[in-house]
């Protein structure tokens, strides 16, 4: 169950195709059911009226669950989930399990501890995120994290010199996405050390974005590349020195995560999710605020054989509690948790959702 869905691109968007896609491949009869509009096709359900712009808005879901009857129903929810809370609120006879992808403020804490019964298992994606959880609810949560194929962002880093210092950052030109504090730490960097930028996303904070590169005179080395697909964004990461993820909203840092994959130092907000995969001078550098930020930028921009270290590091090294096989193996703990008696095999008339 999750509010976002394709065609919608973003963190739930991606982690809850790629999640299914894992779990069929493991036998599993597993059913996305959401309120997203957009096309159908085989494992998909969407529940709701086609409305403007594509929001979320959904529809009852009483009669979807009981034409499925799963064994588990697993809801995917951010900070505002009227269909998750709908699905909680709706559907407590049914074992389920929520997993929360952002961080949560006191009002979105309060709604969920109206929904949430004892009988429902909770996970987090991120300590970060499992925190402010665990205050609301009073209840344990358990970290799992998102999964992700490690292969395709493993490469070849030969670490030659290349002139400038390349910075990159990915992700959505939103206020949630910090992209003005990323502007001010590249402008507070640029001004102490040479170096040049990617910045790869697009959003309804673009017009801002390039004015604010305009006024600064920071548009001939600062590169906005607008959206690319992954294996694009692949091939930005096989050039970059050192990956920039500013916000410290973030629950996850799935792009920071990437970077980290594919060799490349990371510098993050200390209370964001990406705590949990980055460690100080291990996989990258950490900070409590923006000037935090521009120093550690800075210090990895002017020292070679520290930014190389760590690059050497993450090229060597996964983070195995990210990966696939650890991320199902979690879930289906918590499944057989909810559910004890799970069919031995896989059914045509019982489902994971």
């Amino acid at each position: 169950m999750s509010d976002c869905f394709l065609p919608r691109l973003g963190g739930i968007e991606v982690q809850v195709d790629e999640l299914a896609a894992a779990q069929r491949a493991l036998g599993h009869d597993v059913r996305v059911v959401t309120a997203t509009p957009g096309p159908d096709f085989v494992g998909l359900q969407r529940v709701g009226p086609r409305v403007p712009w594509g929001l979320p808005i959904g529809g009852s879901l009483r009669p979807v669950l009981d034409e499925l009857k799963p064994d588990v129903m697993h809801v995917h929810a951010g900070v505002v989930s009227p269909f998750a809370w709908r699905a909680l609120a709706t559907c407590r006879d049914v074992p389920s399990v929520v997993t929360v992808h952002s961080l949560w403020g006191r009002p979105t804490g309060a709604v969920y501890r109206r929904l949430v019964s004892r009988d429902v298992s909770v996970t987090a994606v991120s300590e970060a995120a499992a925190r402010p959880i665990r205050r609301a609810l009073g209840a344990d949560v358990r970290v799992v994290p998102n999964g992700i194929d490690t292969g395709p962002w493993r490469t070849i880093r030969p670490w030659l010199p290349t002139g400038a210092v390349h910075v990159v950052a990915v992700g959505r030109l939103a206020p949630r996405k910090e992209p003005f504090t990323l502007l001010k730490v590249l402008r507070d960097a640029g001004r102490r050390t040479r170096i040049r930028a990617t910045i790869v996303g697009d959003g309804p904070a673009a017009r801002g974005v390039r004015r604010f590169l305009r006024e600064n005179r920071m548009d001939h080395w600062v590169k906005l590349t607008g959206r690319l697909d992954r294996s694009e964004v692949r091939e930005v990461l096989a050039s970059a020195d050192v990956f920039v993820a500013p916000a410290r909203r973030e629950s996850f840092g799935l792009a920071a995560l990437e970077a980290r994959l594919a060799g490349v130092p990371v510098i993050a907000h200390a209370a964001s999710g990406v705590a949990d995969f980055v460690r100080p001078e291990r996989e990258g550098l950490l900070g409590g605020s923006p000037r935090d930020l521009a120093d550690a930028l800075v210090r990895l921009v002017e020292d070679d054989e520290l930014r190389h270290r760590i690059a050497a590091h993450n090229g060597a090294t996964v983070p195995e509690h990210c990966t696939w096989p650890s991320v199902l193996a979690a879930f289906a703990d918590l499944y057989e948790r909810r559910a004890p008696e799970p069919p031995q095999t896989p059914s045509t008339d019982r489902a994971h959702l």
